[in-house]
């Protein structure tokens, strides 16, 4: 049997949404899990199946990426609509509370879930996120995002990911970077290798202010009530260690997993965060539910 069922859903706006349902024991509280900008359901399967023996696990493609649909309005990829999408996905599902694990974009999501749902996020992982993003690891992310490539094999694109991701995974192998390649990348109708999302994710991202949303200081506050898990690439230039250790000052329930030697962002698959993530479900089980 496949690990996971594809699921469907629509957004308000009528795009056909898509998930990877990876099906576990119906009594623990469900995960969803939130890629970032340019990445997709892919990037959770290693996660995904380590927690689905024990509970379910919903990895999403937001809209624009994946098996989702593309938006029309190019202006509708913004946080605050990917949010959206997923409340539309949990009212679809029948989902009352849930753990989210967001990484960067997913992780802004998150944040903003909590604001919008209060009570149902019984649980979170920001990894490497946070209400501030640092100014070079933005600068870093507008100059390739909606950059089209494509390559004739794997192996190439496996090789154009190293190039271009060598220092936030300095210790990785060829084997990696392929595995990476083939989370990040999708084969074309022309037979070629290319990027599996929509080119024009990037217009919205590229005007200031669109990239973060609200105040994501106010919400991440609305985590409060909640157990919280913050995981920082040590070499992060989306999550500095300032903005880090306030959110743990800010968070009642909250600890912090630096990964020395990785930069933007941990894959989660780390053995490192292990423990961490299986302590921030057990602590989310516990919690009740809260208004």
């Amino acid at each position: 049997m496949a690990a996971w069922q594809d699921i469907y859903w629509w957004s308000n706006d009528g795009l056909r949404l898509h998930a990877r349902d990876y099906r576990g024991e119906t009594d623990a509280l469900p995960v969803l899990c939130l890629p970032g900008l340019t990445r997709n359901a892919r990037d959770y399967d290693v996660l995904a199946r380590r927690l689905a023996g024990k509970r379910r696990v919903l990895a999403i493609d937001l809209r624009g990426r994946g098996e989702s649909a593309y938006a029309k309005d190019p202006m509708s990829y913004v946080p605050l609509t990917y949010a959206q999408d997923i409340a539309a996905l949990l009212a679809e599902q029948n989902i009352n509370r849930f753990v989210a694990i967001g990484t960067s974009l997913g992780g802004i999501v998150t944040m903003l879930l909590a604001g919008m749902l209060p009570g149902r996020v019984a649980g979170a992982l920001l990894n490497d996120v946070g209400p501030e993003i640092e100014p070079a690891g933005l600068a870093r992310i507008r100059g390739y995002v909606g950059r089209s490539s494509t390559w004739p094999t794997w192996m190439h694109a496996a090789r154009a990911t190293q190039e271009a991701n060598g220092d936030i995974y300095p210790d990785w192998h060829i084997e990696d970077w392929l595995a990476m390649a083939k989370r990040l990348y999708r084969l074309n109708a022309n037979g070629r290798i290319g990027l599996d999302y929509d080119l024009k994710i990037a217009e919205p991202f590229r005007v200031p202010g669109n990239e973060a949303g609200p105040d994501m200081w106010r919400a991440l506050a609305a985590l409060g009530h909640s157990p919280v898990l913050v995981v920082r690439g040590g070499r992060s230039d989306i999550l500095s260690a300032a903005t880090a250790e306030r959110m743990i000052a800010q968070l009642p329930d909250a600890e912090l997993v630096t990964l020395p030697g990785i930069g933007h962002a941990p894959t989660l698959a780390e053995p490192a965060v292990q423990g961490a993530i299986d302590r921030l479900l057990a602590r989310a089980e516990k919690e009740p539910a809260s208004a």
